[in-house]
């Protein structure tokens, strides 16, 4: 039987295992749907703190996986689709069909894009319609897009994609943005960026093989315009990836974990870090300080249990 299992390798679960490893307990972590969580979606982390250059999101992710691992943390490539209480602890049952029981559980399973919800957003998903910039942005070097959002991914997305794209449009249901001062402070500067404020996007318009351009409704007047382009970026959010968690433990009425202060879940043994449990900040390192305070928890749970 596993100390620990982590559910989920971003940057909240490797914080939770750097801890749990140097505390010699050897924690399993298991990769998930998205092996480095959103970290590895991002270009460039500049609020870090250590970093005053900024490190590649990936890079971050890379050295923290090498850090656990030199503390003894190991890794396997699946999905956890459910678990069942047993005698000491807890059975989890992996996507591959492999059961492995442990003595506790710190679910790290974060967050996914939110998609739009229209037919024709599903129709043209990979053939003009993404949700990760930095996968996708050099298909457009030379066109006009748009990015849909208000907040900081949507400015970050849209910076990114000035690199390629000859016009970045941001399409915002609001009147104001989202985002921090310093990230709308860049986005304004940039002279291939535009917005169009009060609209949503209804539908996604193409010839059938890629994307042209889309319906845009203005939220305050109803109008309906079209605004051609070659791509539409999707920055509007996420939803926990708790699913399978549902009935296991208590989940608030959007599908985040409710954790406590401590981390702690509504089932014993169980904690919570990172994106999963996270409705207001969702930062890095917001998410390894909850990682680190899952580890401790979890190691002070098994020590009180022997």
């Amino acid at each position: 039987m596993e100390n620990v299992i982590i559910l989920g390798t971003g940057i909240a679960g490797l914080t939770a295992a750097i801890y749990i490893a140097r505390a010699n307990l050897s924690p399993l972590l298991i990769s998930g749907q998205e092996d480095g969580g959103q970290l590895m979606l991002t270009t460039e982390v500049e609020n870090f703190p250590g970093f005053p250059d900024g490190i590649n999101g990936q890079d971050l992710v890379a050295n923290s996986k090498k850090q656990a691992e030199k503390f003894g943390a190991k890794f396997k490539t699946d999905i956890a689709e459910d678990f069942n209480p047993i005698d000491g602890g807890f059975e989890i049952s992996l996507m591959g069909g492999d059961k492995i029981q442990t003595k506790t559980i710190i679910i790290a399973t974060g967050a996914s894009a939110r998609w739009l919800g229209i037919p024709s957003e599903e129709k043209y998903k990979g053939r003009g319609v993404s949700t990760c910039a930095t996968c996708d942005g050099a298909f457009y070097k030379g066109k006009e897009i748009i990015v849909v959002g208000g907040g900081d991914s949507a400015m970050e997305e849209s910076l990114f994609l000035t690199k390629f794209a000859t016009k970045v449009t941001v399409i915002h249901r609001r009147d104001e943005f989202r985002a921090s001062k310093i990230m709308q402070d860049k986005f304004q500067k940039n002279e291939n960026t535009e917005v169009i404020w009060d609209s949503v996007v209804e539908e996604i318009l193409g010839d059938g093989k890629v994307v042209t351009g889309v319906k845009l409704k203005n939220v305050k007047t109803n109008d309906i315009t079209e605004f051609k382009c070659d791509g539409v970026f999707l920055a509007i959010g996420h939803i926990p990836n708790t699913k399978f968690l549902t009935g296991k433990v208590d989940l608030d009425k959007l599908g985040y974990v409710k954790a406590d202060t401590l981390m702690k879940t509504s089932v014993s043994g169980i904690f919570a870090a990172g994106d999963v449990q996270d409705t207001r900040f969702k930062q890095a390192i917001t998410a390894a300080g909850s990682g680190c305070m899952a580890g401790m928890e979890a190691e002070k749970y098994l020590a009180e249990k022997e």
